[in-house]
Parts: C-alpha cells; structure tokens; sequence
C-alpha cells in the first residue's frame, strides 16, 4: 500500500466510455495518480481506450492485480457485471472504488453489504457532490446562512445522482420516504450526444421523470430528462428552501436580520481568461467575500466532472491509506434503494413507503 505523498497507482477493469474520466484524471494528475493496469474481455477495445496512456492491459482482474499489485481498482463495467466483478475484487483483497450504483436490485446491494460487514473495503465512485458548482452551493447551504433546510428541488442529473445531492442539501441519512412519481413525454430538437451533435435536425421523444421524496419534516424533488446532459436548450436547475433563506441556481437570499436581505451570486474565478497567463483551470467558486468552493487538483486542465472524478481517485487513495470513506456504500446503496422506489412508483401510479435497509444503520451513524 501507498504511504501518504507517495503516488497512488489504481487498476481499471472495464473498457467502456465512462473509462475515459479515470484515465484523463491519471493524465492530469502525474504526480499523485498512475493507472496501473486496465483489465478487459475484449483487447482490441480496451488498446483503442489506453493505447496512448503506457497503460498494460490484461484479460483478467486476477492477472492485473498479480502483475501490478494496484493500491486499489476501479470497477467501470455494465449494471449486471459489476457485482460479481466486485466480489471477485474482495476475494483478492483489494480495495474497490465501484462506478455507480454498485448493484442495480436490493437484493444484489444486501450481498455486497454483507462483504462490507465482513471486512471487505468498497467505495463508490459518486461525483456529482464534487462538482464545483454542486460543491460550493453544498458548503454555501451548510454554513447556517439559509437556517435548517427543509426543500431541495434539483434538476441536474438522473436517479440515484440526483438522490445523492437531494440527500445531501437536506441532511438526509437513512431516514424513511413516502416517494410518488410519474413519467411525461414530450417532443424536442435532438440534442447532442456522446458521440456528437446530430447530422441533421430532427425530431425526437423527450422522457421526463418527476418524483418527490417526502421525509416528513423535508421534501426533495426530482425533475429529469437524460437531455440535459448535453442539450444547448435543457439547462441544469436547483432550488434549496432554508427558514432563513434560498438559493436559485447560482444565486442565494438570505437574512442577516428579520429587516436585511443579503443577494449574492456564485460567480467562477479562473485562470486564462482576457489575457490573464496563469494558466486555463478553474481556481474554485465565490459568493460574496467568501470561497465556497477551491478547486483541489489545479492547475490540471480538465472539466468539471473530471475535476469531481479526480477529487474523488485523490479521496478513495486517502481511504486506502486509512482516512476517512470517498463515498461510502450505504450511502450509495440508499441512493439506488430510493431510485428503485422512484421507478416503482412511476410504473404503478401508487406512493411507495420506503422500508429500513442493512446499510441503514451504518448510513445513520454516518449522517
């Protein structure tokens, strides 16, 4: 195991898109992070992946961990592989950093808490609460300005992202849900997607998901069209309700006293813009007098969700070397439990009551 300031070297087993983030984090951060090795079925697309990184890649999870003894490994596979890519990570004693969400049914998420309890040493690969805009509107929200919060409604990212962001702006642990929901769908302009805008412009079926989350004294609401992850017309937005105040988007209200209101705006500070030679990074996000946000990895050059993903490799080699939990997985086995009622919900027309979990226990103490 790496010692503290000493360069953490982590596996990858998986070859698909979301792959790319470790990777480019590894690049940015030469000093701190090297993958070790990616483990792939298919050779072919996993040299299409790294094979401009120097990176060696195996057939086999096993062979990886053999050859190159990684201080951790990073599970970047399909919904249905990853548990028993998981386990097998366990059997050999190695730390895993698993993409999201873990397991896609309770029943898979009750079997890997059991390894937790028994030893086994799994984190989570949830970013979005390490997005700088979501990061600094979190720290904003917790500094007692906007009093005890009571109302979320986030619209930013899908199921169990969403859920983990609402969770956190309320202070949600493992306290129980009554969770309604419905579907709507409505034409629009194709939007880009991860291969690129479209060739032309056409029509297509927008699938939107409302859902609520009513922890009886606060309310969380989940509004989200997978569009919005690169559309130029379907935009990001929050709401976060406090006694003593609000933020919309990227501007608070609060009071100073019951007769001042205080309006500011997150306004991002970076380097590189009008002439400025620092560099071309995000330096972190103000509001105010104050940072609410310092970005952790400049002056790397990547966006903000490779920024979250970096934060989060930096996080997970703190945890191995004996600190504190990157994202624990009662966190994110709570968050795909509530998405999975989200579902349940919106298919049957009917509120769902959320029901105490393995993990919750654990979960509270964490919160």
């Amino acid at each position: 195991m790496a010692r503290i300031g000493e360069k953490v070297r982590f596996g990858i087993v998986g070859a698909g898109w979301r792959v790319n983030w470790f990777l480019r984090a590894a690049r940015a951060l030469p000093d701190k992070l090297q993958v070790a090795g990616l483990a792939a079925r298919s050779p072919q697309r996993a040299f299409d992946l790294v094979g401009d990184h120097g990176v060696n890649i195996y057939r086999a999870p096993s062979e990886m961990i053999a050859a190159e003894a990684p201080d951790f490994v990073v599970t970047s596979v399909s919904w249905p592989a990853n548990p028993p890519i998981i386990r097998q990570l366990v059997e050999l004693d190695v730390p895993v950093l698993s993409e999201t969400p873990p397991a896609t049914t309770v029943a898979e998420m009750t079997t890997l808490w059991a390894l937790q309890e028994q030893g086994a040493r799994i984190q989570v690969a949830e970013q979005y609460h390490r997005q700088p805009h979501h990061a600094a509107r979190l720290a904003f929200a917790h500094s007692g300005r906007l009093g005890r919060i009571s109302q979320v409604q986030l619209s930013a990212c899908h199921g169990y992202h969403g859920i983990s962001l609402i969770r956190r702006f309320l202070g949600i642990g493992a306290e129980q849900a009554t969770v309604t929901a419905r579907r709507f769908t409505s034409p629009i302009v194709q939007s880009p997607g991860r291969d690129g805008p479209p060739r032309a412009e056409q029509m297509t079926q927008s699938d939107q998901l409302l859902a609520t989350f009513d922890f009886g004294d606060r309310l969380g609401i989940l509004d989200f069209t997978p569009d919005q992850y690169f559309s130029y017309i379907r935009g990001q937005r929050l709401l976060v309700r406090g006694e003593r105040g609000e933020i919309i988007d990227d501007k608070a209200f609060y009071l100073k006293d019951h007769l001042s209101s205080i309006h500011v705006a997150f306004t991002r500070r970076s380097a590189g813009p009008d002439g400025n030679l620092e560099g071309n990074y995000l330096k972190g996000i103000q509001a105010g007098e104050q940072w609410w946000y310092r970005n952790p990895v400049l002056p790397a050059e990547l966006s903000d969700d490779e920024i979250a993903v970096a934060d989060l490799l930096l996080r997970m080699a703190e945890y191995v070397r004996g600190g504190e939990e990157a994202y624990s997985l009662a966190e994110a086995c709570q968050d795909r439990y509530l998405d999975i009622l989200a579902a349940q919900a919106a298919d049957t027309g009917q509120p769902v009551h959320s029901q105490p979990q393995p993990w919750s226990k654990a979960l509270s103490a964490q919160s």
